[in-house]
């Protein structure tokens, strides 16, 4: 198994007074560095969804991948898939920029899951609540998750998780 990781940090901001998640600061580094350092490790190789000017996030040394931010998470998630096709992963695990202190197995323990799933899909929970940023997307999805987007349907992670 290729196990490539994504950085969700689109959106704008709102419960954070519209500032940039990512660029928050927490023990004087910024939410980012934090999430990057935590999830590197676990992955094969990592990038960065968000929207805006990506020049802002260059001193990270990741790649980041444009999504719609109409779309939620759901297009940085379709992002990181198309991205990692053809770098031949088999699957993404998406994180959230705003939640620094995930597991540091999160992505073995993610991948575990998947195997007990028919998608492959895998969604991270804790205290029986599920949290849907965390979660492993088998790049085979890609095309399948393209056309819910395309959709009519609301775009939520767990929407798509359930179709």
């Amino acid at each position: 198994m290729r196990i490539f990781g994504v950085i969700l940090a689109g959106g704008t901001g709102q419960r954070m007074g519209g500032a940039d998640k990512a660029l928050l600061m927490l023990a004087g580094r910024p939410l980012l560095a934090h999430v990057r350092d935590r999830l590197d490790p676990q992955v094969e190789a990592l990038a960065l969804s968000a929207n805006g000017n990506p020049a802002r996030f260059a001193e990270f040394g990741l790649p980041v991948l444009a999504d719609n931010p109409s779309k939620g998470p759901l297009s940085g998630v379709l992002a990181a898939l198309q991205w990692a096709t053809p770098l031949g992963a088999t699957a993404v695990v998406s994180v959230a920029v705003d939640t620094p202190f995930f597991p540091g197995d999160l992505v073995p323990q993610l991948c575990l899951a998947a195997q007990s799933t028919v998608s492959g899909v895998a969604i991270a929970d804790s205290a029986g609540r599920a949290h849907p940023t965390f979660a492993h997307w088998p790049v085979a999805l890609a095309p399948a998750l393209a056309a819910f987007l395309a959709s009519d349907a609301l775009p939520r992670l767990m929407g798509f998780a359930a179709a």
